[in-house]
């Protein structure tokens, strides 16, 4: 689910300058500031495996979703999705004022993370926010955040309800659904 389909690049971009962007990034990030946007340097590169999803058709964009509910997330038209665990893949510019009732900000206006969870509040994984949020960092930090939602969701007590409040995405979901 994206705010916009996904722009690729047929160019190389070398590890590098990839690497170097990267931590320039995560550099403010641990700091405390918001990140600046990844993307615009290192773009959406054309892997192997992106090349095969998207000829296998595995890769399916979606609006985003209007609202989250206890239980899944839904759209515009009603379309509903159940699902037990949300991650929030921030993209290259992170929008997440939708998180401040959460007060996850620092005082230099950016969240502070631990790989991909929010030192504030460990509930909430922040895929593609800071370091994450690149060609490079992209797959280590979807790795990262799974082990640490399976973590979570394995010695945690959960809330009521099915959907645990890590944001994004979604990790695992029952099949799409009209609500009723």
């Amino acid at each position: 689910m994206t705010r916009r389909p996904p722009v690729f690049r047929d160019d190389d971009f070398g590890e590098d300058a990839r690497r170097e962007a990267v931590a320039m990034v995560e550099d403010r990030v641990r700091a405390g500031l918001p990140p600046q946007s990844v993307v615009a340097v290192t773009g959406l590169t054309y892997s192997t495996v992106v090349r095969e999803a998207l000829a296998k058709g595995a890769l399916h964009r979606r609006p985003m979703f209007r609202r989250i509910t206890e239980t899944g997330v839904e759209w515009d038209d009603g379309t509903f999705l159940a699902c037990d665990t949300i991650v929030w893949a921030t993209g290259f510019r992170s929008a997440l004022d939708h998180l401040a009732p959460l007060r996850l900000r620092e005082p230099g206006g950016g969240i502070r993370v631990d790989g991909t969870r929010v030192v504030r509040d460990p509930r909430v994984q922040l895929v593609g926010y800071g370091p994450s949020a690149s060609t490079i960092g992209a797959n280590r930090a979807g790795r990262m955040a799974a082990r640490e939602v399976h973590r979570l969701l394995t010695t945690t007590p959960r809330p009521s309800g099915r959907c645990a409040r890590a944001f994004g995405g979604y990790l695992r979901a029952s099949t799409r659904h009209p609500r009723t």
